[in-house]
């Protein structure tokens, strides 16, 4: 048999004929050689390990290995039997008696792999050398970063895509190889390379999805080339990670990036807890977000590698603890492991000098205009250091009030919020990102009218806020208004002052006072308008601009467990912070998400590991209060006094995936509750834990808390204040008694623990569905400030891969059908309900499962609401059916886009019936469509918005 270069040498066994002699062989380059038998082997031993992706040094099974030798043999039969015939031998012809060998033996797949490497050995001789009957070689040439230049080692790129693809399922490095040696030239870059090999995985993440893994491992091997300043071997990475961790911080410091206060570490042990195979969790896309927007860099070089990122942030977090190692260590494994990601803002400035590390501000404006432009410039410091900002305006007097000071009238709200508007585009924070803001007005303010109109493309442009969102602060009389069919009273604040702190059952008595004054004559300015006409306006800017959002005042007022110490008058940027505002109080949230979908095992939500990442995140969280750089006096004061957090959670929909459930069932429903149950439980427990350590909070006393009030109980004060229209489920599965004996003996170290963000940003990072949001598409390119990402439904392909589904034909359809799977009718029916996208799953089970969660939840959550063919009844019933549920807000409504994945590569005329995005549209056998962007919906969201996460 024939295994290696020490085995004998033509002529084998039995070929007595042909004992002792030579045979000899022409080279490419015309140089006659003596033939080497176990050369043929070798190369046959190496595709059949191409094949089944076994490491080169790695030994073949024996039965492998026994049909390599036979297949060996039969080459040198050839061989023999073409120089007794007295014909030359050369190394093209004995290539082609290997591959004919191969698929005569029935291993194509081998063969395939043998005709790759072979084509890739080609490239790779055509860029060194020339004409082969020359000794001249024409080689070609790298520009390196320096200037310098060098000559293509092949071996080095083809090493960087194997070890890319090494254990990665369905992926081929030979085929990534020769792609890549087709696109080099003479003079290329090196960053022209890196580039190189990063879109030709990239290109194949459509078929595969696991070549997202690919082109991430391309860019992790790129950053730690640039971050360490070393080209390092895998097996070292591990040893240069550790051994350059401190000359990195000190690299930092020096620079005046990080802050000296991280060299105050052992930082030994700091270096020996870096895991850095949690590299490998980042698919392409929360890697090059990663690199592109939260890597230190210095001058354009980043410093730091991904381990190095989550490392620093927890260090920063960490830096008061009494052991700020062990601690640092507990944030870093909870980070790097993606069962929690703090927002971006902290994931920015942890442990750098200017650690502004909260998400959102809360502000009022009082109705003076030292006070107006006083918070204008508030805004503007607050946007700087990365905060998304929510203005509460209602205080404002209405359009025509009387002026005291100048005996004139006011010109109303409208033309503050186009100053605010332009502060907050003037204000990019340092061009990371546009500023991003949203005003709150309530709808009894006479201005509501305009207000409604702020987001219009038509009309004076002076009376335009294209660049804020605004959202409507809606008392819970006027939906009652509504649904009787009565009318609805407006005012200017100025005549009406107290109504602006006034909720409930205090606000509808009030607010008939007013009425009936105003119906006396005894008010100057009002006007009554029919409740439901003003309702319809309010739902047909919704759907033709976006906004404004529908806010609901008194369930957020009547369930806050701060009642006692102000009021809420608006949410934030995202609708789901709810705190008080004043103008000595600016509140601050701080925020962080956990992955739901991380802690499901064994068909179910690991509750032991769960309420382990909730203690340790709300530790994180509490610790960001007292590190936190306030931009204004009021934001400090707010936070240092109430210490409110907000814990939420992201991947609710690749939970569903991975339990078997459809987003449009009453499992989801279930899973809804139960899940948002645990993290309640155990978020209150570990903020009573921190009280027993820390002390309770300053304003504690008073408090709904202090009176042995949960947000379960809440409910009822809303039923009662309310008188009816409520429908909310009370259920729960929990021993509670554990959580009330603790707050009553520890109190609470924050006033507020819970809200769910959109974690546009870092659901990215960590490869999840965002926040508690459906699947937009199972297949559609997402456009970002990273560049264009193809995002293909992994849960699916995996799901079709054990059907024996997944194929060529099957990606063809899902493009054909935008990224649906509705009307591909040879998937199960099981799957296409499990799959059912944003658009298909009726909006009435997203407001169930946003009811089941917000009865655990002390703020509110960023629910955005799915319609495909709005209509105002739809959409009256709709944000109907969230009120009576017991929602405090609602986000972006979204409607399909016009815009559709690209389509240029499919045969329309190949399939039976027209998807449903081209009915009652001529369907055309060549179709180029626009890549898809994300339904109406914000321009900061559009393509992220870090202030959401």
């Amino acid at each position: 048999m024939i295994k290696s270069q020490s085995d004998v040498q033509l002529p084998l066994a039995g070929l007595d004929p042909l004992q002792n002699q030579e045979f000899k062989i022409r080279k490419r380059n015309g140089r006659v050689d003596i033939f080497e038998s176990s050369r043929i082997y070798n190369a046959i031993e190496k595709a059949f390990k191409a094949d089944t992706d076994l490491p080169e040094t790695a030994a073949l099974p024996e039965a492998t290995q026994n049909s390599a030798e036979i297949i060996a043999e039969a080459v040198v039969q050839d061989v023999i039997g073409r120089t007794v015939r007295g014909a030359n031998l050369d190394v093209e012809w004995i290539q082609d008696a290997v591959e004919k060998q191969l698929m005569k033996a029935g291993f194509y797949a081998v063969a395939r792999c043998y005709i790759l490497y072979r084509e890739e050995r080609k490239k790779a001789r055509a860029l060194q050398s020339g004409d082969p009957g020359t000794n001249q070689p024409v080689t070609i040439t790298v520009t390196k970063s320096n200037g310098a230049i060098e000559t293509l080692d092949p071996e080095r790129i083809r090493a960087i895509i194997y070890e890319a693809c090494k254990g990665i399922d369905n992926c081929s490095a030979q085929d990534l190889n020769v792609e890549v040696m087709r696109m080099l030239y003479d003079g290329i870059t090196t960053e022209e390379i890196d580039k190189a090999l990063i879109l030709v995985a990239k290109s194949r993440i459509e078929i595969e999805p696991g070549y997202s893994f690919v082109a991430a491992r391309i860019l992790l091997q790129i950053t730690y080339r640039e971050a360490l300043g070393v080209e390092c071997d895998p097996l070292e990475l591990d040893v240069v990670h550790r051994r350059n961790f401190k000359a990195y911080l000190e690299t930092g410091i020096q620079a005046d990036r990080l802050s000296a206060d991280l060299l105050d570490y052992d930082l030994g042990r700091i270096a020996g807890a870096i895991e850095l195979q949690r590299d490998h969790k980042f698919t392409y896309l929360g890697l090059q977000t990663i690199y592109d927007r939260y890597l230190i860099h210095i001058e354009g070089r980043r410093i730091e590698t991904p381990q190095y990122f989550w490392m620093r942030v927890a260090m920063g977090l960490a830096v008061r603890e009494e052991d700020k190692e062990a601690r640092a260590i507990e944030f870093y494994n909870v980070m790097s492991s993606f069962h929690f990601v703090s927002s971006t803002p902290t994931l920015f400035n942890c442990g750098t000098l200017h650690q502004q590390l909260s998400s959102c501000y809360l502000s009022t404006i009082n109705d003076d205009l030292e006070h107006i432009f006083k918070v204008v410039s508030d805004d503007a410091r607050l946007s700087k250091w990365a905060g998304g900002l929510g203005n509460d305006w209602s205080n404002v007097r209405a359009t025509g009030s009387y002026i005291k000071g100048t005996n004139g009238e006011s010109q109303g709200v409208i033309p503050f919020l186009k100053v605010a508007n332009d502060t907050a585009v003037a204000v990019n924070q340092g061009g990371k990102r546009k500023g991003a803001m949203c005003a709150y007005l309530e709808t009894w303010h006479l201005d509501i009218e305009d207000f409604l109109e702020l987001r219009k493309n038509t009309g004076d442009e002076r009376r335009r806020t294209h660049d804020m969102n605004t959202a409507n602060w809606i008392p819970d009389l006027f939906m009652k208004r509504v649904i009787e069919g009565s009318h609805w009273t407006l005012f200017s604040p100025s005549e009406v002052p107290d109504l602006h702190d006034l909720y409930g059952l205090a606000f509808e008595q009030r607010y008939v006072e007013y009425e009936t004054m105003a119906a006396n004559g005894q008010l100057r300015q009002h006007e009554r308008v029919v409740a439901l006409d003003l309702w319809r306006k309010m739902l047909s800017m919704l759907f033709e601009t976006g906004h404004p959002w529908l806010t609901f005042k008194d369930p957020s007022n009547i369930r806050s467990p701060q009642d006692h110490t102000g009021v809420v008058h608006s949410s934030n940027l995202c609708t789901e912070i709810l705190l008080n505002t004043s103008d000595q109080e600016t509140a601050v949230c701080n925020l962080g998400s956990i992955n739901l979908a991380a802690h499901v095992s064994d068909g179910k939500i690991n509750e032991k590991s769960l309420s382990q990442t909730v203690r340790t995140a709300v530790r994180m969280l509490d610790n960001v209060i007292d590190i936190n750089y306030y931009p204004t006096p009021e934001a400090k004061t707010a936070n240092m006094h109430h210490r409110p957090i907000g814990l939420g959670l992201m991947g609710f929909q690749d939970a569903l995936y991975k339990l078997g459930y459809s987003y449009a069932s009453d499992d989801a429903v279930t899973l809804s509750d139960h899940s948002m149950e645990m993290i309640s439980f155990y978020a209150i427990l570990a903020s009573t834990e921190l009280a027993s350590e820390r002390g309770a909070y300053a304003t504690y006393e008073g408090s709904k808390w202090s009176k042995g009030l949960l947000p379960i109980d809440t409910i009822e004060m809303l039923q009662q204040q309310r008188g009816g229209y409520l429908e909310v489920n009370r259920d729960s599965t929990m021993d509670w008694a554990v959580v009330r004996e603790a707050v009553n003996t520890h109190g609470m170290r924050n006033s507020n623990t819970m809200a769910i963000a959109p974690t546009a940003t870092i659901s990215n990072v960590v490869g999840v569905c965002q926040s508690i949001e459906p699947t937009y598409k199972n297949l559609y390119v997402k456009s970002n400030l990273s560049g264009e990402f193809t995002l293909t439904n992994v849960h699916l392909v995996n799901d079709l891969k054990a059907e024996g589904l997944w194929d060529a034909e099957m990606l063809d359809d899902l493009k054909y059908h935008d990224g649906v799977i509705n009307d591909i009718e040879r998937i199960p029916e099981h799957i296409r309900q499990k799959y059912l996208t944003a658009f298909e799953i009726h909006p009435s089970w997203l407001i169930k499962c946003a009811s089941r969660r917000q009865k655990w939840i002390d703020m509110g959550q960023s629910l955005n609401l799915y319609l495909s063919e709005p209509s105002g009844k739809r959409l009256s019933e709709m944000y109907m059916q969230a009120w009576k549920y017991g929602l405090k807000t609602t986000y972006y409504l979204r409607t399909l886009a016009a815009t559709q994945i690209e389509k240029s590569t499919v045969d329309v005329n190949r399939h039976g019936i027209q998807p449903r995005w081209m009915k009652n549209k001529s369907a055309s056998s060549e179709i180029n469509i626009e890549r898809n962007r994300q339904p109406k919906m914000c321009s900061i969201l559009d393509p992220d918005c870090d202030a959401c996460q």
